[in-house]
């Protein structure tokens, strides 16, 4: 059962679920718009695709080649006209349609300059990698391997938007004391340690906490409907979130 607050949380980005990024890419493929969104989306993607190519047995220089390839041909080959709306979950048909360019399509492209000559996602390899060796490097499930890093980097994404909106709000100095108690860490640290530390009541620190926490969720609840193309998949989106960083 949904708690008060995810309920809440979750009529209000269904009341305003207009159209995704997803949705416009599905809707008009080959415009201008379509580009744009789909930009953007690979750009999220990019970096748990990068790792599932890692753990898939390539170095850093080929994953590289092989996702930004897979991307330029994604737009090439207009792979979305195959996406289906039962099927409209943006992780699920990026996966499996890098699979299938990894088994078909890799070895040929491959022999092309770096990319196919393209860099549909610009990025630091370096800072890439660096990432990806402090990870844990299971081999037992590539595919629930891929699930945490959309998870972790989604995460991530919500957490420094949330910080932005704190640093425009002249709050970033709260925010980086409270941000433990909004991603579940385990800290030695308390609301009475940070209150005095803080020069406010506990209390008053406490309803802070409360509140970014429910901007912290329906920032988490936006960027997820950003990636389904129904309003209904996104609860069922979040659960698999919290499932593969359980």
């Amino acid at each position: 059962m949904l708690s008060p607050i995810r309920s809440s949380v979750l009529s209000k980005v269904q009341s305003q679920f207009v159209e995704t990024d997803w949705g416009v890419v599905l809707r008009s493929q080959g415009s201008t718009e379509s580009g744009e969104a789909l930009a953007k989306l690979c750009e999220q993607y990019w970096y748990p695709l990068y790792c599932f190519a890692r753990r898939q047995g390539q170095n850093p220089h080929d994953a590289e080649d092989l996702v930004q390839g897979f991307f330029g041909k994604v737009v090439e080959k207009n792979y979305f006209k195959d996406a289906k709306q039962e099927k409209g979950r943006l992780r699920t048909f990026l996966l499996v349609a890098l699979k299938r360019y990894m088994a078909n399509e890799w070895d040929r492209e491959h022999r092309q300059k770096r990319g196919g000559g393209r860099e549909f996602v610009s990025l630091n390899l370096d800072e890439t990698e660096t990432r990806f060796r402090c990870e844990p490097a299971t081999q037992d499930c590539l595919d629930k391997n891929y699930n945490r890093e959309w998870a972790t980097t989604l995460l991530g994404r919500v957490l420094t938007q949330l910080e932005a909106e704190c640093a425009v709000a002249g709050t970033a100095r709260l925010f980086e004391e409270v941000k433990i108690f909004l991603t579940g860490e385990k800290s030695e640290q308390t609301y009475a340690d940070i209150a005095k530390r803080m020069g406010v009541a506990e209390g008053t620190l406490r309803g802070t906490v409360f509140r970014l926490r429910q901007r912290y969720r329906e920032i988490l609840m936006r960027t997820i409907a950003e990636t389904v193309d129904r309003p209904a998949e996104v609860e069922s989106e979040l659960r698999d979130l919290f499932a593969a960083v359980s």
